[in-house]
């Protein structure tokens, strides 16, 4: 029999329920969405929407608890991205340090 994944939650008893009311998206929810748009786009080609789900499947246990719905999304395309050798690490780094001199200068 096939091991449950983390993310597989199905007939599993929850903690709360499910909050089915819509809400008003954050700036940060946005600009996820746009950036998976973009590397999505038929002309970049960049990713495909089942590698994201391929990368928030891949998710460890304390990954997935750690992370929000859309914070997931990020890391599955910070891997894919690295893992396709669109960005290494390095550079990564380098230009998360530069966003977060921006937000505090």
């Amino acid at each position: 029999m096939a091991q449950r994944g983390v993310n597989d939650l199905g007939g599993l008893p929850g903690d709360e329920p499910v909050d089915r009311e819509d809400h008003e998206s954050h700036p940060f929810e946005k600009r996820v969405n746009a950036l998976l748009r973009l590397l999505t786009h038929p002309r970049r080609k960049m990713m495909r929407v089942d590698e994201l789900r391929r990368g928030i499947e891949s998710l460890n246990e304390t990954e997935y608890a750690k992370y929000s719905y859309y914070e997931r999304w990020v890391e599955s395309i910070r891997r894919i991205m690295l893992e396709k050798g669109v960005l290494d690490e390095a550079e990564l780094n380098r230009k998360i340090e530069q966003v977060r001199a921006r937000s505090t200068g």
